[in-house]
Parts: C-alpha cells; structure tokens; sequence
C-alpha cells in the first residue's frame, strides 16, 4: 500500500497545542521582525557610524531575503522533511538574530539581517502548513484563524516592542530578544513537529530556484530603493528593474515547462487560486500599509513616541485574533466564506475613509481608537475566508505550494503597496504644498493678516523687525508644509480603501466547495 492512502492521525491533546504554540511563536517571531528595526535606524546608525541610507539596508536586506525564500518553502520542507526545516530555520534565525546584535559594523548587520530573513522566511511559510497537517480537516478554519490572528499582530507588536527595548536597554536588544525564545521553539518543534522527507522526483529545478532569487530579489530591491533613489531617474533603480522583469519572464517559463517546478505557478489556473491570489495582495495591501501610514502620521504630526503609537491599535489587534477564531465556527455552520470577505474588507474600506476625514492635526487617541477597532473588525473576517477559498480543493503538495504562494503574495502586495503609497504621499504632498502657496502672497487679505499678527508676536518677544519678518515667514511655510503632509498623508488612507474596494468585486468569482477541506495527510 502506498504511504498516501495510510490513514492520517492528527495531533491530539496537548501536542497539538504545543505544536500550536511552538509555530505561531515563531511565526508572529519572524513577523515582528519585518518592522522592529524601522524605529531604531537611527540608534543603529549613530552606533555604528553609518548614514541612513546605509542603515536603511538593514532593513532593505531582510525584506529581500525574505520574499526570496518564502515561496521555495514548499518544495524545501518536502525536500528536507517539515520537522528538519522548520527546526533548521528556528536554528539559522536565532544564530542570525544573535549575530545581528553582535554586529561591529553596518556591513556586519546588513549580511546578518539577510540571513536572519532567509531562516524567518521560512518559519512564517511552513508554520501554515504545520498548522494545517496538525489540525484534522473540519478544523482547518480553526488553524487558518490561529495563523493568522499571528500574522495581523506581528507587524503591530514590531515598532511597539522595538521602540520600548530601544529607549529602555539598547538597539542590540531588538535582536537579542530573539534568541531565548528560538531556543525553546528549537526543542519544541524537534521533539513535536513530524513531516517526513518526501522527494516527489529525482531532479531539482536548480534554473527555477535561480531565476526565482534574481526576479524576486531584484524587484524587492526596486520597492525597497525607489523612492529613496527617486525611481527611475536613478541608472541604478533602471538596471534592477530590468532585471527583475528578465527574471520573472524567465522563471515563468521555466516552472511552466519543467514537469518537477520547484514553484508550481500552474495552480494559479485554478479559479479560487487566483482569486484568493489577489485577495491576499488585497489584504496585504491593506495590513501592510495601514501599519505604514498609521505610526508615521501619529509620531510625525501628532507627536506620539512609538509605545503610545503601538499601544492604541494592540485593543483592535486582540479584536482580530478573537474573530478569526469566530470565522472558523460561522463557516463550520454553513456561512459563505464570500459574506465573510465583503463583510471584512467593507470594514477595512469604512475604516480607510473614516481615517481619511479624521487625519487631522488635532485629532487624540480617542479620535483613532473607534476607526481602529473597525480595522480590527475587518481583518478578522478576511484571512480565514480567503485561505479557505484558496486552499480549496486542493491536496497534497499543491496546498504546500498554495500555502507558500498566498504568503510570498501577501507579503509582496504589502511592499509593493508601501512603495506606491509612499510615493503617491510624496508626490501629492508637492502638488498641495504648491497649490496652498498660491494663497500666500501679498494680495491674500488672510495670510496678509496671519503674517502681520505673526510679525507683532515675535516683535513683541523682543526681536528686531527684520528678525521678527523672517521668524513669520518660516512660521507660515512651516504650516504650509504640514498642512499639505496631512492632506498627503489623509488621501493615502483613502487610497489604500480605494484599492480595496476595486478588488473586491473579485470575491464573485471564487466557487464554494462542497467538500471539506484537503485532507494534508498526503503530505506527509
């Protein structure tokens, strides 16, 4: 009898929980990593005397590293058997995490961050599908909605737990936070994860995993580096690009003709696939962005340090967890997961406009509390749903595969959506700036008397006319500027629900299944 048709025995009792425990750990682990660094670039850069640019990289290097590997992931974990990769990744981020603390030098930090982001990448791919194999089919929804309420407070735990370790102990800390805990997860997932080795042929589509790192790796670098370069006025931004298209042609050939792809983009065929393929971008977009736009608004313009920043959104982040937990038991009785989505993202869109009439100077915590509850609504009605419609039917290797594409998308939709927003806010932010100017002249009867008024308040501090004219004259292109960067910054949540809402649609076209999710027995 072939191993496939061996009945399936799921994890029971406390295993399963360990299990559970040990891969949202690493998980929600490798995601507060992907945004733990960004408030301390300038502690690491004083430290180690670099310039922002430079230690921008730090960031930049992970994030490459990581939308290389994750959609590898599939075919490394039955390559290696799940418990030997899924340990060996907890192993290789640890080791990176305490070398990146250790680091001497940007260049140091840089080469460490990639490798702690190959191990991460590799956590966050297979703990889904660890998930998956631990959990019996009609509890599937369950382990979708423990995954991803990890994937939600990942990224909103980052700049929170970065900015308290920074401010209170050091920058070194961010990383050596990691280490303790990968200890733990490295015994508990070699003693509970099983997943033997399964080689399903004997060749290994090496063309394929090239010309995946080149045309990945390259276009994360364009996102990365775009604006910082001014885009394609930089030689360097034209190069990469290039590159990144010959890539991506070429591994698209490539996995379409090899009959063992190491990617097997051929599942993108399938209705649901591509539908939840979008939805996912969609759903990236809108975490990953939001997550953006958010702490910058409120500790730019607001003046909130990043604990305040992250402590406001943690209430709609717990939020999420508990829906999705909700979405598992609505769909077991019957609720179309397609409600479950409109539902999600109409909040997430409610939410996204909300924001953008509420983005104002003088706006408090209690102005963003409510809005980010709703956020926290829609996003727990959307991850189950859509892994659920895009997981469907499938079996095997194909939800492997499935799993690692639906994440390496999400996580591209979100850096492709960060790049276009902080573009779009950029360059808006020059068309506002200009348009207020022409208010300001000699001729406008309002700014003559802002500008007045702000004359004879510093005259009556004691400084001279010539110096008092000058101070008024800063005074109002500083307010100038900041009112064009909120009004930037406002259109750029509207923009995010805008996207959103145009994708939506999408959700009509996925085929509800009448059978019970893939047994992932056969995966193993």
């Amino acid at each position: 009898m072939e191993p496939a048709s061996l009945p399936t025995t799921y994890a029971q009792g406390a295993r399963k929980w360990l299990i559970t425990i040990t891969v949202i750990t690493c998980a929600i682990m490798e995601l507060i990593d992907t945004s733990i660094v960004n408030v301390a670039v300038r502690q690491i850069a004083g430290n180690l005397g670099a310039t922002i640019e430079e230690t921008a990289w730090v960031i930049t290097s992970y994030a490459i590293s990581n939308i290389i590997i994750i959609p590898l992931t599939g075919f490394l974990s039955n390559f290696f058997g799940r418990r030997v990769y899924f340990t060996a990744s907890v192993i290789l981020f640890t080791i990176a995490s305490l070398l990146c603390g250790a680091s001497t030098s940007i260049g140091m930090l840089v080469f460490w961050r990639f490798v702690q982001g190959i191990g991460g990448g590799a956590l966050l791919a297979t703990a889904q599908t660890v998930l998956v194999e631990t959990f019996p089919p009609e509890e599937i929804n369950k382990a979708n909605g423990i995954f991803g309420a990890g994937i939600v407070m990942g990224p909103t735990l980052g700049p929170v737990l970065g900015g308290y370790l920074t401010d209170n102990f050091s920058w070194e800390w961010i990383f050596y936070v990691n280490v303790p805990i990968g200890i733990v997860a490295t015994w508990l997932s070699w003693r509970y994860i099983g997943g033997q080795r399964q080689r399903t042929g004997s060749r290994v589509d090496y063309w394929g995993i090239v010309w995946l790192v080149v045309g990945i790796g390259a276009l994360q670098l364009v996102l990365e580096e775009g604006e910082r370069k001014d885009w394609f006025e930089s030689p360097m931004i034209v190069a990469t690009s290039i590159l990144a298209v010959l890539g991506l042609l070429a591994f698209v050939v490539r996995e379409l003709r090899t009959p063992e792809p190491v990617v097997d983009i051929r599942l993108l065929a399938r209705r649901n696939v591509w539908v939840g393929a979008l939805l996912n971008i969609a759903f990236g977009i809108a975490i990953y962005c939001s997550v953006f736009l958010y702490p910058v608004f409120v500790q730019g313009f607001l003046g909130w340090n990043a604990t305040r920043t992250g402590l406001l959104i943690l209430p709609s982040s717990f939020l999420t967890g508990m829906l999705m937990g909700l979405n598992a038991t609505l769909i077991q009785k019957g609720v179309s997961p397609k409600w479950l989505v409109v539902l999600g993202f109409s909040a997430v869109i409610g939410y996204e406009v909300i924001t953008y009439f509420l983005a104002t100077p003088t706006s408090g915590e209690w102005d963003w509390f409510w809005p980010q509850m709703i956020r926290g609504f829609g996003f727990g009605f959307i991850f189950v749903p859509v892994a659920g419609l895009m997981l469907s039917g499938l079996r095997g290797n194909e939800l492997a595969q499935a799993s690692g594409l639906s994440n390496m998308l999400r996580l591209l939709g979100g850096a492709v959506g960060i790049a276009g927003i902080n573009t779009f806010v950029n360059r808006r932010e020059a068309v506002h700036r200009h348009e207020l100017l022409q208010n300001v002249s000699a001729y406008d009867a309002e700014a003559n008397e802002r500008y007045y008024g702000l004359v004879q308040a510093f005259e009556a501090k004691g400084y001279g006319a010539h110096q008092a004219s000058q101070m008024a004259t800063q005074a109002i292109d500083g307010t100038v500027s900041l009112q064009s960067a909120i009004i930037s910054y406002a259109e750029g949540f509207f923009l995010i629900g805008l996207i959103c809402a145009v994708l939506l649609p999408l959700v009509a076209l996925a085929r509800i299944s009448k059978e019970p999710m893939a047994d992932m027995g056969a995966v193993h």
